[in-house]
């Protein structure tokens, strides 16, 4: 997440690793990378200006982008060597990383590479995207990139039909091949993510008063959640690691999280089909003969368990803790907060700790 110097002060960027256990912090005078429990400083390089920060979990790489805007540097932090150089022609304005992929985001291009030499491997040509609305799935398998692409009339996009401005493709980054085609919203898209295992989507339009969730790469709507009754902009939104639950941050002080699981799990075929199953099947039937906004509101889901942080309007990143029933969250003021989440009854999480990440 990058950050508005003007208001934050000397902080540039700041982020989670792929599995939740690290936090990066890049500032003016260099950067810091914080383990989240227990928490502590565990490495810190305070003689450059950095823009951009991207761990590749919680190994020694990292991907930064200093005083250069166009030039990516790849550096190891045991070493505290800098592996490889890359120049770019316009401003970088995002990186993302798993065991396979290195994704470099520009405004209007994406570069793909593999990451064990740093060959690139494909471009892909978007629409404008200043915010740099990209997702990278940090399965290696399962290793998609969703965003969306600049049609043409190439044969990457012959047999795809009509965008709309809601669309997202599912571009499969082993394969090097268009996946599949999310119709997710009406409106332009402002906030997307993946699951760890690159099997589901979930995503929200400008008026953020919606969030849903489809399968990846089948492009099948299997949640939807009200978020709330007014519009807000969507900061991050995040699962934890077995895909049960999901935290969605925004320019309010509320942080929702929302459950994803019905029931129990049933595998047994002579079952009835869980409660998830029989609400798409239904709401198939039910989309036929009712409107678009009645449907939303009839299908949508409230939240599960929400907090409130202390100030609105600071952009927030927020995670589910892969060790414990925590709900994690970094606020672009440089606070690490810790929520303590009842994962039987829900409710209002209780603030477990506050650190400083300055």
């Amino acid at each position: 997440m990058t950050i508005d110097q003007e208001t934050s002060g000397e902080l540039s960027c700041i982020n989670f690793n792929q599995d939740y256990s690290c936090i990066s912090v890049a500032s003016k005078t260099g950067y810091r990378i914080y383990n989240c429990d227990p928490f502590g400083k565990c490495y810190s390089m305070e003689d450059q200006d950095i823009s951009i920060i991207e761990m590749l979990f919680s190994t020694s790489l990292v991907a930064l982008v200093g005083a250069s805007p166009r030039r990516l540097r790849i550096n190891n932090t045991k070493r505290e060597t800098t592996i490889c150089e890359l120049t770019f022609h316009t401003p970088i304005l995002s990186v993302k990383m798993n065991r396979k992929r290195l994704i470099v985001v520009l405004e209007e291009q994406l570069f793909i590479y593999d990451i064990s030499n740093m060959k690139l491997l494909h471009t892909i040509d978007t629409i404008p995207n200043p915010s740099a609305i990209v997702a990278l799935s940090p399965s290696s398998e399962n290793c998609y990139i969703a965003c969306q692409p600049l049609r043409s009339s190439g044969d990457y996009y012959a047999q795809t039909p009509q965008q709309n401005i809601g669309d997202i493709e599912i571009y499969d980054a082993n394969a090097m091949k268009l996946a599949n085609i999310v119709q997710a919203h009406k409106s332009p898209i402002s906030c997307i993510a993946m699951n760890s295992e690159g099997t589901l989507l979930v995503t929200a339009s400008e008026k953020g008063t919606v969030i849903r969730v489809f399968t990846i790469p089948g492009a099948e709507k299997v949640y939807q959640f009200r978020r709330g009754s007014y519009p807000a902009k969507i900061y991050s939104m995040s699962f934890n690691l077995v895909s049960t639950l999901l935290c969605v941050s925004s320019d309010t002080e509320t942080v929702h999280i929302f459950k994803l699981s019905d029931s129990d799990g049933m595998t047994n075929d002579d079952k009835d089909p869980p409660p998830l199953q029989r609400r798409v099947s239904l709401q198939r039937g039910m989309n036929f003969f009712i409107p678009d906004r009645i449907s939303d509101i009839w299908e949508s889901n409230r939240h599960f368990a929400s907090l409130k942080l202390p100030n609105a309007g600071v952009r927030s990143f927020v995670a589910l803790s892969s060790t414990t029933p925590q709900v994690l969250v970094i606020t672009s003021e440089g606070y690490f907060y810790q929520y303590n989440i009842d994962l039987e009854n829900g409710g209002e999480c209780v603030l477990l700790r506050q650190n400083s990440l300055k």
